[in-house]
């Protein structure tokens, strides 16, 4: 077990690029954007010295109860190797003594009916909570839209499309939707279009100085803004990340008005061809809810996300460690 020092970032770097296990949120990019947690890189490395797992934690400190430490979709390593996921929980473990931490939440990219890695989990003394349907009840999205694209295509993806899919992106363009790639100074017409959304859809929204400070640290080499446009008006834009292999769709907004032009249908689909120039294996349309059925408020979500045929994938959901249970159970 070795941690992340600034003597051997870069190595992790390289290494977290280079794995199909990729995630950004266990970059160091993307733990410059969460300044309000600390965070360590826990490694397990092999005889040579050589990266063969890692998993990124946040630590913060809750009000009473102390330290609660979190990874988002670790870890990265072969999560069938039962010796690396020992390596990287005794790490785990050692961390949580320095902060005094009172249990490990992870939610990783794994899949639900992975069974190998469940009795791995199960008997390093992980709990496994996987009961969770909707978007209140998780920090990272449980079930998600993935959208293959290894050695497809242009023209072989947008053909699998859903019919009204390709219809609405042609439409859009008919209408005169022009999408550009936006500046830092973009975010301020991307944000109140968010605040329009947020009101619309009643979900609680980032403000200006968080997505300024995406920005920063992960433009333009591993997040783009890309805005729709109606007659020079901005009607919608969308905010990627690209990291290593894949490109999430990270954040999405869309005004009021001109929603009949299918703005949002043109964004997506600019956004899977720059994927394929980038030479990505998938794109990741992030969450919806697992309640599938026409009279839940977030179905239209899903038909959206679904129509560009994208493999619906339920997660395992949430791995834990509680070192001191009662605490938390509290």
């Amino acid at each position: 077990m070795n941690l992340v020092t600034d003597e051997n970032k870069e190595k992790y770097i390289e290494f977290l690029k280079k794995h199909d296990r990729c995630n950004f949120q266990q970059s160091l990019e993307w733990g410059k954007v969460k300044t309000s947690w600390e965070k360590e890189v826990i490694l397990s490395e092999n005889s040579e010295g050589k990266i063969v797992g890692s998993i990124c934690v946040w630590i913060r400190k809750m009000p009473i109860f102390g330290n609660m430490m979190y990874s988002a979709r670790g870890p990265v390593c072969d999560i069938h190797n039962e010796e690396v996921l020992k390596d990287l929980t005794e790490g785990v473990k050692q961390v949580a003594k320095k902060y005094k931490a009172f249990a490990l939440r992870t939610e990783p990219d794994i899949e639900k009916n992975d069974k190998e890695y469940r009795e791995i989990a199960l008997d390093l003394g992980y709990k496994i909570k996987d009961n969770s349907k909707d978007f209140k009840d998780e920090i990272q999205p449980r079930f998600v839209f993935r959208l293959d694209l290894k050695e497809k295509t242009e023209d072989q993806i947008f053909a699998e499309f859903h019919q009204k899919t390709r219809y609405n992106i042609r439409l859009a363009t008919k209408k005169g939707v022009v999408i550009k790639e936006g500046t830092k100074e973009d975010l301020k017409a991307f944000h109140n279009i968010m605040i329009e959304t947020g009101e619309r859809d009643n979900f609680i929204i980032r403000s200006l100085e968080y997505f300024e400070k995406m920005y920063d640290e992960m433009a333009p080499k591993h997040m783009k803004l890309l805005m729709a446009y109606h007659e020079e008006q901005p009607i919608a834009g969308i905010i990627p990340i690209m990291y290593g292999n894949k490109v999430w769709y990270l954040y999405g907004a869309s005004s009021n008005k001109h929603r009949n032009l299918m703005p949002n249908y043109l964004l997506q689909w600019t956004m899977i061809q720059e994927a394929i120039k980038m030479g990505a294996d998938m794109y990741d349309f992030r969450g919806v809810s697992g309640v599938v059925d026409e009279s839940h408020p977030q179905y239209g979500l899903y038909r959206f996300k679904k129509g560009f045929n994208a493999e619906f994938t339920e997660f395992i959901g949430e791995i834990y460690i509680n070192f001191k249970p009662l605490v938390y159970k509290i």
